[in-house]
């Protein structure tokens, strides 16, 4: 039988320098919190037996230094108020909301709580109660913009964020990356999330350690997957998965967020199961659920039922339906007992006022019982208590990632390589592309002569080299990011690295790409359409269009990143190319560009790409035959050619140094745009 903290009306006294709260409804047992410790008393706990947390694998964080047997944490909270600010104006505040928005609107409304080790409490509610909201403000993630008021504890220390390093939390919506292993991503997550300070031998031990506790043995060696691409592990597993990621730090605290959602019944009770497995050792797990079945509702410890953002029950999951009976809505017999209070509490559409009143009632019952007020005075008292507490001497400078720079940067760089390597339909397809299109240009453009219309066409398909490389490798890279953004977000909020080493290895990991693939596509072009014969000029031709790709694959990495969604940077792609193509020098002769718009030239990738091979096709051509009829209209020699288009030699080597710049200019920008999204996340 377990004790409960919340029961009798009795105030939370305090003799001895101690913090008692008697269970008269659960146990005669008491539950002592000493004085300035934070130390939960195990002797004294029913479930004592069932302690046994093994050393932790996390640094304990700087607010919590001083707090002792971190690895039984008692979680209170006390006086929760959380409210929605009202939607902002829009262009410049000439667009406002309606009257009715312009009010903040209140999710959770003042809800006191108490968890402690070895339980297993699950927040119910119907769609909109607050349940999500609540755990997100008791577990100090996903806040938004949030007004929050209230006091969590820990062990009757007052925490703020710190509650983040020593505890786990298991978000609804499982992200991975896919080509990934189930063994490779936990290797992963033990080198970026684990104690600085441990060697690589515990690391891989922990990791065998969670693989065996969680029941991932037999797919430990498959790949995760990716939907409609790559057939990877099953939704349980997946969701055994990110269990396994949280716990290798062994943390002593653990919230999950609909964690059966999406599962059969039979994968539902596994995972709670699971869950019940990890309180018994000791941890505090708080979770929240929405309907689960009768036989996963009897495996709950205590039972958090919310309506409206407002405490509808508070205890022991099996003494709620003495609660309920009390009101006079009983159970049915042989009916789950988690569906008869959800209905008890939910909006019904149409009978609004009705069930908000039925629900008003429920929990105006609940706060005015013994069971409210004693849980009201505890963890007032606990609050009260933490702000008597000394604050920690420790220093403020400690990092908030767990690994070094570079441990980060091999970690990450190691992952983006697998994911580049483990789909090699893209490549090919790719390589395929490539290779089409060149041959394609070559059997058009075929062994073109020195003659006027010849030096036409050559101009062309130097324009071609220009979009082809711009179109068909912008467009291979405006979902880098896009694609893995909720990834990043997330990791990069849990403190596993920084942007600069995700943003740097993912870059890199291209690299080789950007590099092979003009150079094959150039070669198979340039001697097939016998462009200047002279291995100096092929070589020359082979490095533009290679800072050309990049180029425009910097700009890609850009827009990826500004846009956030992978339908808004295709939308603004062709958007921002065509108007920089304009100014290339083919459709609109370079002299004659309005002074107005001259600052598009100057960021164009198409004007000094087209200058740079103009000059290294032309500059050594001597003579050119004519075969129009007026001659004063031919050019006699390739210097002729790069007048009329108003191309200067000595811009040659300006136009190289530029297509540098423009490369390291985008990329430096969308670092910048990818660092502001995740500042604002």
């Amino acid at each position: 039988m377990t004790s409960s903290p919340e029961t009798s009306r009795g105030k939370a006294n305090v003799p001895n320098g101690q913090l008692k709260l008697t269970t008269n409804d659960e146990s005669s047992t008491p539950l002592i919190l000493p004085r300035h410790s934070g130390h939960l008393d195990r002797s004294v706990s029913p479930r004592s037996d069932k302690y046994s947390i093994a050393s932790s694998y996390y640094e304990v964080p700087e607010e919590l230094i001083g707090v002792e047997n971190l690895d039984n944490i008692t979680l209170s909270w006390y006086g929760i108020n959380v409210w929605l600010p009202p939607p902002p104006a829009k262009l410049c505040g000439l667009i406002k909301p309606p009257p009715e928005q312009r009010v903040r609107k209140q999710i959770v409304n003042n809800v006191n709580g108490i968890v402690r080790p070895g339980e297993l409490l699950a927040i119910m509610g119907a769609s909109g109660a607050g349940k999500t909201t609540l755990l997100n403000v008791l577990n100090g993630r996903n806040r938004g913009a949030l007004k929050i008021e209230g006091s969590i504890c820990i062990n009757n220390r007052k925490v703020g964020k710190a509650i983040t390093s020593i505890s786990a939390y298991v978000q609804q919506v499982d992200l991975f990356i896919g080509t990934l292993t189930v063994r490779e991503h936990l290797i992963f997550q033990s080198q970026l999330r684990m104690d600085k300070h441990m060697s690589s031998a515990d690391r891989m031990r922990r990791v065998e350690e969670v693989i065996g506790e969680l029941g991932l043995i037999k797919c430990q060696n498959t790949m995760i997957g990716i939907p409609g691409r790559i057939k990877g592990i099953s939704g349980g597993e997946m969701k055994r998965l990110a269990f396994a990621s949280e716990v290798l730090t062994n943390p002593p605290l653990m919230f999950c967020d609909e964690p059966t959602s999406g599962l059969d019944a039979f994968m539902a009770q596994n995972v709670i199961t699971v869950l019940r497995e990890m309180a018994a050792k000791g941890k505090t797990v708080v979770v929240t659920i929405h309907q689960p079945s009768s036989e996963v509702f009897a495996m709950f410890d205590r039972l958090l039922l919310m309506s409206e953002g407002r405490v509808a029950y508070l205890g022991r999951a099996n003494a709620a339906k003495d609660f309920f009976a009390q009101l006079g809505s009983p159970c049915p017999p042989n009916f789950n007992p988690a569906d008869h209070y959800i209905h008890r509490l939910a909006i019904v559409p149409g009978k609004e006022a009705e069930c908000r009143e039925r629900a008003k009632k429920v929990c105006d019952t609940f706060a005015s019982s013994k069971k409210a007020m004693n849980i009201e005075d505890v963890t007032r008292q606990m609050a009260d208590e933490s702000s008597r507490l000394p604050t920690s001497g420790a220093s403020s400078k400690r990092s908030a990632y767990k690994a070094s720079w570079f441990s980060q940067f091999r970690s990450v760089l190691w992952r983006a390589s697998l994911g580049l390597i483990r789909e090699p339909l893209i490549i090919r397809v790719r390589l395929f592309q490539t290779v089409f299109i060149a041959l394609l240009l070559g059997l058009i453009y075929l062994q073109q002569e020195m003659t006027d219309e010849g030096a036409m066409n050559i101009n062309g398909v130097i324009f071609l080299f220009l979009t082809n490389m711009t179109f068909g490798n912008l467009f291979a890279v405006v979902n880098v990011f896009t694609q893995e953004l909720p990834i990043f977000l997330r990791e990069h909020s849990n403190g596993m690295y920084r942007v600069d080493v995700y943003y740097i290895c993912k870059v890199l990991v291209d690299v080789p790409t950007f590099i092979v693939l003009p150079f094959i596509f150039t070669t198979i072009c340039y001697w097939m359409i016998g462009l200047h014969p002279d291995p100096i000029a092929f070589l020359t031709a082979c490095g533009i269009v290679i800072l050309i790709t990049n180029a425009a694959v910097s700009f890609g990495y850009f827009l990826s990143c500004l846009a956030g969604t992978e339908s808004l940077a295709l939308a603004l792609a062709p958007t921002c190319i065509i108007p920089l193509m304009l100014f290339g020098g083919f459709f609109l002769n370079s002299g004659t560009v309005p002074s107005y718009f001259i600052w598009l030239a100057y960021i164009s990738w198409f004007k000094y790409g087209n200058e740079a091979l103009a000059i290294n096709q032309w500059s050594r051509v001597e003579n050119i035959t004519c075969t129009s009829t007026a001659a004063s209209r031919c050019a006699s020699n390739g210097h002729a050619i790069l007048r009329m288009s108003s191309f200067k030699e000595e811009n040659f080597a300006l136009d190289i140094w530029m297509l540098f710049v423009l490369i390291a200019a985008f990329r430096f920008l969308g670092f910048v745009a990818l660092a502001i999204r995740a500042r604002r996340n």
